[in-house]
């Protein structure tokens, strides 16, 4: 039986030379404008830290992300020519997007056998604002997403050939996935429930051993990839750990991000979750986001394997982002907006199907006179469907081309030296062997400019996570066990500083208007 008179199941592949080259073409646009628009070197938060620990091979924060720590420490050594190593792993974020563009297209590809189609997918969603945002600086989130798209083109690999290399390599695939992002958990109802629609004597006797094979593939990827925890947090020791992952407790309060337990609120404010949804979909795709629910519908009817394998995801993880009360997660929305995507190109695929079958002659074609047939403007058939995907692929890319240059001013980071300033005037005014009690927006490019830079190993940074794992004891402790036997600087939050204040004597340095840094001369009250 053939592929195609199978329920549910795509069309058989597209050209696969039409394919490829919209593929290498959406990588290439992408790649470019993440390029031109890349941040040049360190910067503060979580982006500092990406960019210190992969260069280090250290171990990151929660849930420790040890996937894209070595495809980081990979890549400042592949890229080693290019530039610093922040440079480096800025880049990396620029390659990956490119990667998932190339990805969106094949998977499109499968999905509707219309090579246009996929192209303006691939190049729509490598240009969203939060895809775009996150191709310009170090962040895990674009390698997550990446092999989001991965882990689909396979399973719809799997689908059409049938064959046990593809959900192996898929199971591969889902388990870098899961040692790179926790969001990774939201995918395995749809898998489960594609992988039984598509197979269902994967459950019985005869294939029950294909699938349990799959999935310990799975688990001992994802095994593998953390053993770089306790590894480079016991015997092989990196410069940069986060807390205690080479003890058991300490491992799975990183693995499991419990850190971070308390920000989610799944049950609160339904109303706030849902108008904030409707919000991030409008922000991201403009008008289409009104076309979501119809592209639903239509993958429901014309791929309904594939809506299974997506719609569990898309609902779990858009409500999971509502409900995570944390800093510029929308992050989180990377996966749902590449399947609504795709949501949308079936959808379109349906009406140009219903727009060939709605044009098309009665009888046979008519021969072309002199080059051009009566009524017909001597196009073919199949030269009349490629034009309907043609402006429907114009249609589909046109809010992103109106939208293009307002994006690009508001991501472009090619020009942001702001870290990089204030770390210069930050360690030229600090003291040899002097003692910062700094906190985690700005102990990370003081992390990178000693581990990766070299720069003022005589400072000691004292961030509040090295307090915890340390038991240090509070900022105040920290700072009397050393006051008067080396220069104590405080980087810390603004709000804390009167307090502070009211303690100690607090002398502040020229700095920067972003962060105030000062340095403790001695308790409050005392001579000078």
């Amino acid at each position: 039986m053939s592929g195609a008179s199978l329920p549910g199941l795509p069309p058989a592949g597209p050209r696969p030379v039409a394919l490829r080259l919209a593929a290498v073409i959406a990588a290439a646009v992408i790649f470019t404008l993440a390029r031109a628009t890349l941040l040049p070197g360190v910067a503060f938060w979580d982006t500092g830290e990406f960019q210190t620990v992969g260069p280090v091979l250290g171990t990151a924060h929660p849930t420790g992300y040890p996937a894209y720590v070595m495809l980081g420490w990979l890549a400042s050594i592949v890229l080693a020519p290019v530039g610093e190593p922040a440079f480096r792993i800025n880049l990396l974020a620029a390659l990956l997007a490119a990667a998932t563009a190339a990805l969106v297209v094949v998977l499109v590809g499968q999905l509707t056998r219309r090579p246009l189609l996929a192209l303006a997918a691939g190049l729509v969603f490598g240009t969203l604002p939060v895809s775009w945002r996150l191709a310009t600086h170090a962040d895990p989130h674009g390698l997550h997403v990446a092999l989001v798209a991965l882990l689909f083109v396979l399973l719809l690999g799997w689908q059409r050939r049938r064959t046990d290399r593809w959900l192996l390599g898929a199971a591969v695939v889902a388990g870098v996935a899961a040692a790179n992002h926790s969001l990774t958990v939201f995918l395995v109802p749809g898998v489960a429930l594609f992988v039984i629609a598509v197979e269902l004597r994967l459950l019985g006797p005869g294939r029950r051993r294909v699938l349990a094979r799959s999935l310990l593939v799975a688990a001992l990827t994802t095994g593998l990839l953390y053993l770089e925890l306790p590894l480079r947090a016991g015997p092989l020791r990196a410069p940069l750990v986060y807390g205690s992952p080479d003890t058991f407790g300490g491992f799975w309060y990183v693995v499991l991000g419990l850190q971070f337990s308390g920000l989610v609120d799944p049950l609160g404010n339904l109303g706030a979750k849902v108008g904030d949804l409707v919000t991030v979909a409008g922000t991201q795709l403009g008008p289409l986001a009104l076309l979501i629910p119809a592209g639903l519908l239509a993958t429901a009817i014309r791929r309904p394997h594939y809506a299974l394998l997506t719609a569990p995801p898309f609902i779990l993880t858009s409500w999971f982002a509502a409900s995570y009360v944390n800093a510029e997660i929308d992050r989180y929305y990377l996966g749902p907006a590449l399947i609504a995507l795709t949501w949308l190109a079936i959808l379109v695929d349906g009406l140009l199907a219903a727009a060939g079958e709605w044009l098309a002659p009665a009888g046979p074609w008519p021969r072309p006179v002199g080059g051009r047939a009566a009524g017909t403007l001597g196009i073919r058939p199949s030269g009349r469907t490629l034009a309907l995907e043609a402006l429907a692929a114009a249609l589909l890319i046109a809010p992103t081309l109106a939208a293009l240059p307002g994006r690009w001013a508001l991501v472009d980071r090619s020009s942001d030296r702001e870290a990089a300033d204030w770390l210069d005037r930050t360690l030229a005014q600090l003291e040899p062997g002097a003692l910062v009690v700094s906190w985690w927006d700005f102990s990370t490019p003081l992390w990178y400019a000693q581990l990766c830079q070299g720069r003022r190993p005589d400072i000691r940074i004292v961030d509040d996570r090295t307090r915890l794992d340390k038991q240090l004891g509070g900022v105040s402790d920290v700072i009397d066990a050393n006051l008067g036997q080396r220069p104590v600087y405080l980087i810390r939050p603004p709000a804390e500083l009167p307090a502070l204040a009211e303690r100690y004597r607090l002398e502040p340095l020229a700095g920067s208007p972003y962060q105030p840094i000062v340095r403790v001369i001695g308790p409050a009250g005392a001579g000078s």
